[in-house]
């Protein structure tokens, strides 16, 4: 059974070097909820089917969710934030919120989806991205990225963000494009996995680190536990794909208006791109009624095969179905 929650969500940061399927749907609109990021709706480095949710609600229902970025205050004001420029919640929440997990992304959540159980779909419609604050950053650290021998140091820059234009200054004559979205949205891991990190995404989603999950797309992703424990973080203003400096599944499936987005997410390259392309071959074999040879052929033709990030330990691939090659009925 397809569970579905609609979310309206602020908190965007600059992180970048450059309910299954089944019959019913919840397509009216339900009740609209807010959620503050504050030291008691946030989790901090981690997904964990055994979290307390922060908020519940029912399928349909719409939250505005409110993000913090991944940054530390420290990390900001030495790239030379003015101390007043960082948000009050961001402190507050590293200073008060102990119960750390290996991840280093503040999560808002679990929200508690009524009714949904292992073996639905929660399907994650983003209606809305805001930016919430004029700035975001960029950077790198020491043993991380995908360049890690040449880059042994560490280095942030805070970009000012022209929310009137939608443009990132990055540097004296240059301007970046900005393209919101959020690098981790998953739900509770099974069980049997107990509290994983936030940073590699798996079959829970997270930290798929997908730039085009903006508004106006749809997430799936399968629940585990009962409720789903959604929970949302990362934020980006924009990315270049594969995130290569660090900042910016065989589970998931996202829809665009233009494109149905598959994905594949391995610790090798390789697998995952192949992942990727059996998804593909998979969508097109269930919703289209191709054969398996008509599909793997139309898969070579018509889809489009990109790096999603290089840098979480589990690499991501997704793979760009054009909606438009198919004629309606």
């Amino acid at each position: 059974m397809t569970r579905s929650i609609n979310i309206l969500a602020a908190g965007i940061v600059l992180l970048a070097a450059v309910p299954l399927a089944g019959q019913q749907r919840a397509d009216s609109p339900g009740k609209i909820h807010v959620l503050k990021a504050t030291p008691q709706t946030v989790v901090l480095g981690y997904y964990d089917p055994k979290s307390k949710p922060v908020l519940k609600i029912k399928s349909g229902d719409t939250v505005e969710i409110q993000t913090l970025m991944a940054g530390s205050p420290e990390t900001l004001q030495n790239a030379l934030l003015p101390a007043e420029e960082v948000e009050q919640a961001l402190r507050d929440v590293h200073k008060e919120v102990l119960d750390k997990g290996p991840g280093g992304h503040i999560l808002t959540g679990p929200i508690y989806i009524d009714g949904a159980a292992p073996g639905d779909t929660l399907e994650v419609r983003i209606k809305e991205i805001k930016l919430a604050i004029p700035y975001g950053f960029s950077g790198f650290i020491p043993k991380r990225g995908f360049l890690p021998e040449d880059f042994d140091r560490r280095r942030t820059r805070i970009i000012r963000l022209v929310e009137k234009r939608m443009v990132g200054h990055f540097a004296k004559g240059i301007e970046i494009p900005l393209r919101p979205f959020f690098g981790c949205l998953g739900v509770a891991p099974p069980p049997e996995a107990g509290r994983i990190s936030s940073g590699p995404p798996g079959v829970h989603a997270g930290n798929l680190d997908n730039k085009e999950l903006v508004a106006g797309t749809t997430l799936y992703i399968p629940v585990h536990v009962p409720g789903a424990l959604f929970a949302v973080g990362d934020g980006h203003a924009a990315q270049g794909n594969g995130e290569v400096c660090l900042t910016a599944i065989e589970t998931s499936r996202a829809e665009s208006p233009t494109h149905t987005i598959v994905m594949g997410l391995d610790k090798d390259l390789t697998k995952a791109t192949k992942q990727a392309v059996r998804e593909a071959i998979d969508f097109l074999v269930k919703d289209k009624g191709l054969s398996s040879d008509e599909a793997y052929m139309l898969t070579s033709v018509a889809v489009d095969f990109c790096i999603t990030q290089l840098v979480d330990g589990t690499l991501g691939v997704h793979g760009m179905i054009p909606k438009g090659i198919f004629q309606k009925k």
